[in-house]
């Protein structure tokens, strides 16, 4: 049961990083006018990215100093996903697994 939550848990550090790389592509996409806000397709999902994403960057954006319009949130956030999985979960999955647990 605990390496099922522990799956479980890889699961979702994988979903943020997706959505995270996905409110990249259409922030980037939107700031070199690629995509158009007044699109209600393009706005609904914008603004849906950035909801799911910005409870989760904005303490990241306090703690980093200001780049003059820079944000790279995104890639702490992806460095301390890969740390959490490198350093704590698959460490635990493996002794998990080896124990029968």
């Amino acid at each position: 049961m605990l390496f099922g939550l522990l799956q479980f848990v890889d699961v979702v550090l994988s979903l943020v990083i997706f959505v995270m790389i996905a409110q990249v592509i259409v922030s980037w996409l939107l700031a070199f006018n690629i995509l158009n806000m007044s699109n209600r397709f393009v706005a609904t999902l914008a603004n849906a990215l950035y909801q799911l994403t910005d409870p989760v960057l904005r303490p990241i954006r306090g703690f980093l100093p200001n780049f003059s319009g820079l944000d790279i949130s995104p890639i702490v956030l992806f460095l301390g996903i890969y740390f959490i999985r490198l350093v704590i979960l698959y460490p635990l999955m493996r002794t998990v697994a080896m124990q029968g647990l």
